[in-house]
């Protein structure tokens, strides 16, 4: 049997994916869990793996090529006799592919069963012959078992090993294979990036997949009927505590996260978003911090149940979220299961700014950087504070002014009056 490798969809938003490396090579054999390829998705790399053992045949789209979701990349052969079969078959792909489209009226050949990520034949039967693994071919052989007489159990029918050694009553094997486990591959190392030429005057660069997926939502926001509010809060006290506390692995994005998160607790329509007829509350406040990538485009790694974790370790989480953002590494419900977002540029001495509410959120705070200034003080005299200036975008649909001013008003509260509540 061929099967078929193609561009799984790794996330609701990805229309191509583009390949990053094959990690096995044409007449490798390939084992059912095992992963083949990984696939840049919108801001991932993620790691594919196959549904199928066998011996992967032939790569139809190499590294750093792209394909639609759902496309052929790769035909992964059954068995070593059929992968010659199979190169054919790829060569015929990727004839028809270059060729304009076959007359209508032209009978379409049989499409291949897919190895990975979609459905497939639920029978464990395909043109008249038993749809088996190796090992179990070869056990039925040794315990004479019919494999005609078999119900597969493996994926989409398949006969496996465990189905041959029931019908012929062998307990399996103590020193079999152990089953693979669900969770993802362990985490690739990353090969250090080509750093690319600059462009000459006049170039025009095509945009990374990662940039593409900022401009779909960037366009997507602007769908949105959003207002702002700026409120300038003072950050003596809390600048006072970062730095009784940055020694122990402490950052100031973690303060100002648990802040927004702790605040939010009181606010839960600012932690709302705008869905098909309604508002949806949500019970989790998940604080998503824009974090720029060094080859362009933006990501917003989740700090989730904000709120609910104390200060050290929500550092350690957001310094391990970062580290992996930057290499590509972070999974799905990393990046895009965020409530309520801040975008920080008072690292940069941004005094202010507006930022572009993210699709599916009800708010975004952006945050400029903590100056010194010239007050007035309760008692009438002139003194020196040190102010930051932050501004609420909001989905007017369901969060109105008030709403957005008071959030600004407790969140000051808390920052300028009550900052040990950060450490508990």
């Amino acid at each position: 049997m061929i099967n078929e490798v193609f561009m799984p969809a790794l996330s609701s938003t990805m229309t191509e994916g583009k390949i990053v490396s094959w990690e096995k090579a044409p007449g490798d054999k390939v084992e059912k869990g095992e992963t083949v390829v990984v696939v840049e998705s919108d801001k991932a790399d993620m790691d594919v793996e196959s549904f199928y053992e066998g011996y992967l045949a032939t790569i139809l789209v190499p590294a750093g090529e792209a394909a639609p979701v759902g496309a052929p990349i790769a035909l992964l052969a059954e068995t070593e006799a059929e992968i010659e079969q199979a190169k054919q078959q790829g060569a015929n792909l990727s004839n028809k592919s270059a060729q304009p489209a076959a007359p209508a009226e032209s009978t379409p050949s049989p499409t291949p069963e897919p190895a990975m990520a979609t459905a497939a034949a639920t029978t464990s039967r395909q043109n008249g012959r038993a749809v088996a693994s190796p090992r179990a071919k070869k056990l039925a052989k040794e315990y004479k078992v019919d494999l005609a007489t078999l119900s597969g159990s493996g994926p989409f029918g398949r006969i496996v090993a465990e189905d041959v050694e029931a019908a012929a009553g062998k307990a399996p094997a103590a020193i079999a294979t152990p089953p693979q486990p669900t969770v993802a591959a362990p985490p690739r190392i990353p090969t250090q990036a080509v750093q690319a030429a600059p462009a000459a005057s006049g170039d025009v660069v095509p945009f990374n997949t990662l940039q593409n997926a900022v401009v779909r939502n960037m366009v997507a926001s602007l769908q949105v009927p959003i207002f702002h509010v700026g409120y300038t809060i003072t950050t003596d006290q809390l600048d006072k505590l970062y730095k009784q506390i940055k020694s122990k692995g402490v950052t100031m994005t973690a303060l100002l996260a648990k802040a927004v998160a702790l605040t939010l607790q009181k606010h839960p329509l600012v932690n709302a978003s705008c869905v098909e007829g309604g508002i949806q509350h949500h019970g989790n406040i998940n604080i998503a911090v824009a974090v720029a990538m060094g080859d362009g485009g933006l990501i917003t790694p989740v700090l989730q149940n904000a709120d609910q974790m104390d200060i050290y370790s929500l550092s350690r989480a957001w310094k391990d979220l970062v580290e992996r953002a930057r290499v590509k590494q972070l999974q799905p419900a990393e990046y895009n299961s965020g409530t309520f977002t801040l975008s920080n540029l008072g690292m940069y001495g941004v005094d202010s700014f507006d930022a572009i509410l993210p699709p599916g959120q009800g708010a975004i705070l952006a945050i400029g950087g903590a100056k010194n200034q010239v007050v007035a003080t309760e008692d009438g005299m002139m003194g020196v504070r040190r102010q930051m200036r932050v501004n609420i975008t909001c989905d007017h649909r369901i969060i109105y002014g008030a709403d957005a001013a008071a959030f600004l008003q407790d969140l000051a509260k808390l920052i300028e009056t009550n900052t040990q509540s950060l450490t508990m």
